[in-house]
């Protein structure tokens, strides 16, 4: 009977009340996220009624992929929000990019300023093949210009699985770490999972997004955490605190 009394947590639960989330793709029709306005809605509502409360949208910037650029971004974000309030509502949510470390990304923001999460944090994922070649290249001349870069979902990138010491490598070359919430509960796959739980139990995440795309990722949160202690992806969670606006 023990096993039942200490039955690991609903992932939707440990969301703190009016949490901010700094890692979506609720802006219709611009990626791979939601595809129409009413899609938004759902997500949005569905996200509200687990706690979130203010949002900092996160479309991928991602060359011969999805062809974004910070102003279209930006005038997505305001039609969004027009509609929403025609809809009643009235909620804050800001845009960020979340950008594509290859071999383009550097010109980039060489050549335009690019939409931070907050202050000069700026959200960076590589391909899910491998890392580029110049990888530590981009992040040394991406700080030298002046950004602090967040690692989008590092649990998620298979080629470090085996080498962990990655990971402690891309540390020391300043990224901090974002998980996916979904991780934790195996959405992506146990493999997943497990790295996930070893990044946390290291104290190697800083801060957690839920990288919602569509229904079936809110359809996860209903599902029980992984993790044997919750403590350090609560930790993580509050840490989103920082980018308060």
């Amino acid at each position: 009977m023990l096993h039942f009394f200490n039955k690991k947590p609903y992932l939707k639960d440990l969301i703190p009340h009016g949490h901010l989330d700094f890692h979506s793709h609720l802006l219709p029709g611009i990626d791979d996220g939601a595809k129409t306005i009413d899609d938004t809605r759902h997500l949005i509502a569905a996200l509200r009624e687990m706690g979130v409360e203010r949002f900092i949208v996160t479309p991928h910037i991602m060359k011969n992929v999805w062809e974004n650029s910070e102003q279209k971004i930006l005038d997505n974000l305001a039609q969004t929000q027009q509609s929403l309030l025609r809809n009643g509502i009235d909620i804050p949510i800001r845009a960020a990019a979340e950008y594509l470390m290859d071999g383009s990304f550097v010109q980039h923001f060489r050549e335009h300023p690019l939409l931070t999460v907050k202050d000069n944090y700026v959200l960076v994922e590589m391909s899910y093949l491998n890392p580029p070649i110049q990888l530590y290249n981009i992040l040394f001349d991406l700080q030298v210009a002046g950004y602090k870069p967040i690692l989008a979902h590092p649990e998620r990138y298979l080629f470090y699985h085996a080498n962990f010491s990655e990971y402690e490598k891309l540390k020391n070359a300043g990224c901090v770490f974002q998980i996916n919430l979904l991780s934790t509960v195996g959405y992506y796959g146990p493999e997943v999972a497990d790295v996930a739980k070893k990044l946390l139990s290291r104290g190697m995440i800083d801060f957690a997004g839920s990288d919602v795309h569509h229904k079936n990722h809110v359809a996860g949160f209903s599902k029980r955490v992984t993790l044997s202690d919750p403590k350090p992806l609560a930790e993580a969670l509050e840490h989103n605190k920082l980018f308060w606006w």
